[in-house]
């Protein structure tokens, strides 16, 4: 017997459950599939919302020949056949071919470009499923004759009325942690169902059946695709967005979902030099010490110390000037002629070297009243003026600021009356 996600297929876009905004009255997808004339396509959502069954659709609303290859164990040669297949099928009995590439994302350059000169000539109708952003993996030759329609993953009420196609007898209980569990992924729900349904001891599963029937419910997590990344990106936002809430929730979404806890702690790292900077100097240290606790007591015990510096880096003061004031002097170092260091603050640690006046005129600061040796120079001769460092008005910039700002008056004032 079939798989029971295989059995319940949707024969027609009118069974198939969500993307309201493609399949509703008037939109995209729906307006293709009267539209008489396919069109190639790549369909980017997340697993289990439709794209293999959307696809075959489309070949049965077109009267199409269907080919499916799958980029994890297709090859050039694959393609080549497919090829061969779709020829034959246009000069044997005039039928057009619909070409669907699963994961094309997984397809490097070479493959992708195997295809791409029967697309243009029409010989195939190209449709690609990917979970991950298209306008990183796929070709820019590919994606630009194709449009790429957006999945969404299937809503609770969506996966309840799935649920009730299955037959399964559940309690109320039962119900609401399987769609929990299924996470939008209408294929991991119907493969859940099916292992509720091979044990059948009990005419209604309950929640106690349930737990001890499934594995632990695990978010769906893609530690190095699109989903890995705008989840970091969240954390990133909520911290930088002083919200320690939010911050709290991505960092555990994330910790839940599998992410290696001490790329967290790097990236915690990354947002307390960033984002936190001067403003609050300890944020790094609690950022490094919470690293080293999770390195020595592992999990779960070492996540609560990530979970104290994220939330201690979404409350402290904010400050990018640390951030803004190193790019600014990369670009222009990185632009720039190579300037000599002025003589006067250069080494002189043999008597050659202070001959030729390495190190004369030298002002030593802490001789200096405040340990400050007012109208020095520090840059090489003939650099423009910079103020690359700005400290902001928040935390401990605010003294920086203060103090900064009075040096700055002070060389003023010495310039002035060395004019």
């Amino acid at each position: 017997m079939a798989p029971l996600a295989e059995r319940l297929r949707p024969r027609s876009i009118d069974e198939v459950l969500g993307q309201k905004h493609l399949l509703g009255p008037g939109k995209p997808l729906r307006l293709a599939f009267q539209s008489g004339k396919p069109h190639s396509m790549i369909l980017w959502g997340p697993p289990g919302t439709g794209k293999t069954t959307l696809a075959r659709l489309m070949a049965h609303a077109f009267d199409a020949e269907f080919i499916a290859l799958s980029a994890v164990l297709s090859g050039v040669k694959d393609i080549r056949d497919a090829v061969s297949q779709a020829e034959h099928a246009l000069a044997s009995r005039g039928r057009r071919t619909i070409l669907f590439v699963d994961e094309v994302h997984r397809f490097n350059k070479a493959q992708q470009d195997a295809f791409l000169p029967y697309v243009e000539k029409g010989l195939f109708t190209f449709i690609g499923a990917t979970t991950e952003n298209p306008s990183f993996e796929v070709n820019s030759a590919l994606l630009s004759r194709a449009t790429v329609y957006v999945l969404e993953p299937l809503s609770p009420e969506d996966l309840g009325m799935l649920l009730g196609r299955t037959g399964l007898e559940a309690d109320e209980g039962a119900r609401t942690r399987l769609i929990g569990f299924a996470d939008g992924d209408a294929r991991r729900l119907l493969n859940a169902v099916e292992i509720l349904q091979n044990a059948r001891p009990q005419d209604v599963v309950d929640a106690a059946f349930l737990e001890s029937t499934l594995a632990k419910n695990l978010r769906r997590f893609d530690k190095g695709g699109e989903q890995f990344y705008d989840q970091i990106s969240a954390l990133h936002k909520a911290v930088r967005g002083s919200d320690p809430d939010a911050s709290l929730y991505w960092l555990v979404r994330m910790l839940d979902g599998g992410a290696d806890p001490l790329y967290l702690a790097r990236r915690l790292i990354r947002m307390a030099v960033e984002d936190v900077g001067l403003a609050d100097p300890r944020a790094l240290t609690l950022a490094l010490e919470a690293a080293q606790t999770y390195e020595r007591l592992g999990s779960p015990e070492g996540e609560l110390a990530l979970a104290q510096a994220v939330l201690y880096l979404a409350v402290a003061a904010k400050s990018n000037a640390v951030y803004n004031a190193y790019n600014a002097a990369r670009d222009f170092v990185s632009e720039d002629a190579t300037r000599p260091v002025p003589l006067h603050i250069r080494n002189a640690p043999t008597k050659l070297m202070k001959g030729l006046g390495y190190g004369r005129d030298y002002r030593y600061a802490h001789d200096e009243a405040d340990a400050f040796a007012a109208g020095e120079n520090y840059f090489p001769e003939g650099m423009p003026a910079v103020e690359w460092y700005r400290p902001t008005e928040r935390g401990l910039e605010q003294r920086i600021r203060e103090k900064l700002e009075e040096l700055r008056r002070r060389n003023v004032e010495a310039r002035a009356r060395d004019k």
